[in-house]
């Protein structure tokens, strides 16, 4: 059974005729009560923002992005659920914050710290906000939360802190079985194929040549190479050795940059797959960064996960100066893992077996013209669009 609150922000039209038809009936005698319950009502509010005042604070966020559209709010809009939508609704049944607050996120200086979108899920998103701090606070927005979102750290900061401004870098991380390295001549495609030492270190050489800064128009949408927000700087791109989780041989792909744009991750790893198979040649690299239109292959987005956000240089300034914490979360890690292990890997190995994106993914890059002209890649975008039968679900990469 819903709580007194939940019917509220669930059904607020119909208490509001309950109560219309409620005082018709009862006369001028509710009335009068009423005024009474509603100074009561206010005196109560009054208390507990004098017991419990809005602070300015981060939480650490993790959630399995499936089934959801995206991490960011869309006031007014009950189409498409998204993160956020769960997060101010705990936020509200556990008094952290007014019902207003709820309509108006700017009333509580709301910012996440980065944009992911449908299906991508987070082990480490931050964002910032003015709340009551009251007892136990995250263990009362988690038991308004589903067992998919938690909570897992919450710190004081600076009355002006934005945690989009704020951060310096972002981590994802890309989770994909083996088999996509499996040369597409030479090597078997399926489950069975398992990750050599010389094709690891072949695909970290390839991801290396990102580091640094380059020009990406070519691995976003709607940027020519002449906008200069097509440059992006890459600190750290690496695959991890592999391992075995639900019957499948694994790998992570970690990349961190100081910000990354819409589909731009998926696209990386995507080039580097299509290099790697034997579709395209290395030089493809070099030459995707320069003016010419280059077709390049968007990787799916399931296995897409924003690992951490980094905010070194708030750290510097005020991560020891006696009233504020550091920004490193280093005392949630082993939360941090749990959750991935319970709730995200699951899902991703799961929705891989069942509707077997990556696979379909595949069948789909010798469409792709890796010499194409720009003329030619609008072409080809429409061919592999209506062969394949991907969930490309618009990313995630976005901050």
């Amino acid at each position: 059974m819903a709580s007194p609150k939940e019917e509220t922000l669930l059904h607020p039209s119909g208490v509001g005729e309950t109560r219309k038809a409620s005082s018709l009936e009862e006369g001028s005698e509710t009335v009068e009560e009423n005024g009474h319950d509603s100074k009561r009502f206010k005196s109560d509010h009054e208390d507990q923002a004098k017991k419990y005042p809005k602070k300015k604070v981060v939480l650490l966020m993790a959630y399995s992005g499936k089934g959801y559209h995206g991490m960011q709010r869309n006031v007014g809009s009950s189409q498409f659920k998204t993160i956020e939508d769960e997060l101010v609704q705990a936020l509200v049944l556990s008094d952290c914050i007014p019902e207003n607050h709820a309509e108006e996120m700017k009333k509580m200086s709301f910012q996440r710290c980065a944009r992911t979108d449908k299906g991508v899920s987070a082990a480490g998103q931050v964002v910032s906000l003015k709340i009551r701090l009251i007892d136990n606070t995250v263990e009362k927005i988690n038991n308004h939360l589903p067992l998919h979102i938690r909570v897992l750290g919450l710190k004081r900061v600076t009355g002006r802190f934005n945690s989009k401004n704020s951060c310096d870098a972002r981590t994802y991380s890309y989770t994909l079985p083996t088999f996509v390295f499996a040369h597409k001549d030479h090597e078997t495609q399926d489950e069975t194929f398992r990750l050599s030492q010389e094709t690891l270190d072949k695909v970290n050489e390839l991801l290396s040549l990102y580091k640094g800064t380059h020009n990406f128009h070519n691995f976003t949408s709607q940027k020519g190479p002449w906008d200069p927000s097509a440059k992006r700087y890459i600190m750290e791109m690496c695959c991890e050795p592999p391992f075995e989780q639900g019957g499948l041989e694994l790998a992570v792909i970690k990349v961190k940059g100081q910000s990354f744009m819409m589909h731009q991750i998926r696209k990386m790893i995507g080039l580097v797959i299509a290099v790697v198979k034997g579709y395209a040649a290395p030089s493809i690299m070099q030459r995707s960064w320069g003016e010419e239109k280059v077709d390049i292959p968007k990787a799916p987005g399931l296995g897409l996960v924003l690992e951490r956000v980094h905010f070194e240089k708030y750290n510097r300034r005020f991560g020891n100066d006696g009233f504020h914490e550091s920004l490193d979360w280093a005392e949630n890690e082993g939360a941090i893992e749990a959750f991935k292990k319970e709730h995200i890997y699951p899902t991703i190995i799961q929705t891989e077996i069942e509707e077997k994106s990556m696979s379909n993914w595949l069948a789909t890059l010798p469409i792709h013209d890796y010499d194409a002209t720009s003329q030619q890649q609008n072409v080809n975008d429409h061919k592999v669009e209506n062969s394949a039968v991907v969930h490309s679900d618009d990313g995630g990469d976005s901050d």
